[in-house]
């Protein structure tokens, strides 16, 4: 009897010249995030994955975060990973001005950036609601959904 060598599936790939945003797709207060920024993203640059997608598990597996509950987004943006409020304040910074004035909240300690996305994070769905499943994506944010 000959045994097969171990074949992972290929990671899905992406154009890493784009920034990218892998968010919850379940989640209503991820994805209004996401349809927030295809309104403010005047030169169409993000690109969005949902995390429950195989391209959105892979990424969440390479920066180690948790794949059972999605309870922070992640940005990749220029090589770096940002995920928690500095995930928040890297995308917004990226829109340009005004919404770079977000760096302000920077200024707060790292533990109480991260304690105060925490606890949002946690209570996300009692907070704003969760989807049965990944919704239908608008016209204008189909063509920038990747994964």
């Amino acid at each position: 009897m000959t045994t097969q060598p171990d074949n992972p599936p290929e990671k899905p790939a992406f154009d890493a010249s784009h920034p990218l945003i892998v968010f919850d797709g379940v989640c209503v207060l991820c994805s209004g995030f996401v349809r927030m920024v295809v309104g403010l993203d005047r030169k169409s640059r993000f690109r969005f994955a949902a995390a429950q997608s195989p391209l959105g598990e892979a990424l969440f597996r390479k920066y180690g975060l948790r794949t059972e509950s999605y309870e922070t987004n992640l940005a990749l943006i220029d090589g770096a990973a940002f995920t928690r409020l500095d995930r928040f304040v890297a995308v917004m910074a990226d829109l340009g001005w005004p919404w770079r004035a977000a760096r302000s909240l920077l200024l707060l300690p790292r533990p109480l950036r991260n304690w105060l996305y925490d606890r949002i994070a946690k209570n996300r769905y009692a907070l704003f609601g969760k989807k049965g499943s990944c919704e239908i994506p608008s016209a204008k944010l189909e063509g920038r959904l990747i994964g």
